[in-house]
């Protein structure tokens, strides 16, 4: 059963009936808003990137995105680069095996950003979901609302809990056309 979640919602990422999950897919998705002319309307092409930072005590260890698609230590994936969001589901996904995270690693947090610069005004159907890799069931969900002016967004957080991992959706709009642009923003959701 999916977890519709809003804007700043917790929820822990054991499985149903008990255990932890080992592997959980980000998937990203979006579509772009229809241009409307004076001969009807046409689509357009957005470049929208899905990177994944790796934290250790709010200190960047790693990071995976369309330039370096797998950790150093291959405990995250990323499964490829979409510059169109042409296509129903995940147009990006990133694929985080949390057995295999150095001990060492606090959180990863997960970001979009539009690699061309354009905002978010120019996106519709945008979400964030989270997928139990094993079985493909989606356990959470966050769908983006309401465009604005930005060109980045800091999605979600998956980060240690005990002995176990949650999901915080965190949904903030910022600025920047790469992870690296949009790092002080990221750091303050380590």
């Amino acid at each position: 059963m999916t977890v519709s979640m809003v804007k700043g919602q917790r929820i822990s990422l054991e499985k149903p009936g008990g255990g932890e999950l080992r592997q959980v897919r980000m998937g990203l998705g979006w579509d772009a808003v229809a241009k409307k002319g004076f001969f009807g309307s046409r689509s357009q092409e957005i470049d929208l990137d899905a990177s994944a930072v790796v934290f250790a005590d709010g200190r960047v260890t790693d990071v995976v995105y369309f330039g370096q698609l797998t950790s150093q230590d291959g405990s995250v994936r990323h499964t490829g680069d979409n510059r169109t969001g042409a296509g129903d589901g995940d147009d990006e996904s990133i694929i985080v095996d949390l057995g295999r995270i150095p001990v060492h690693a606090t959180s990863v947090v997960f970001t979009v950003s539009s690699f061309q610069g354009q905002t978010f005004n120019e996106v519709e159907n945008a979400f964030c979901r989270l997928v139990d890799e094993s079985t493909g069931l989606e356990l959470a969900r966050y769908t983006l609302t309401g465009g604005g002016a930005h060109t980045a967004m800091i999605m979600a957080r998956v980060y240690r809990n005990g002995p176990g991992w949650k999901m915080n959706a965190i949904g903030e709009p910022t600025q920047g056309r790469t992870f690296q642009e949009m790092l002080p923003a990221i750091t303050t959701h380590a």
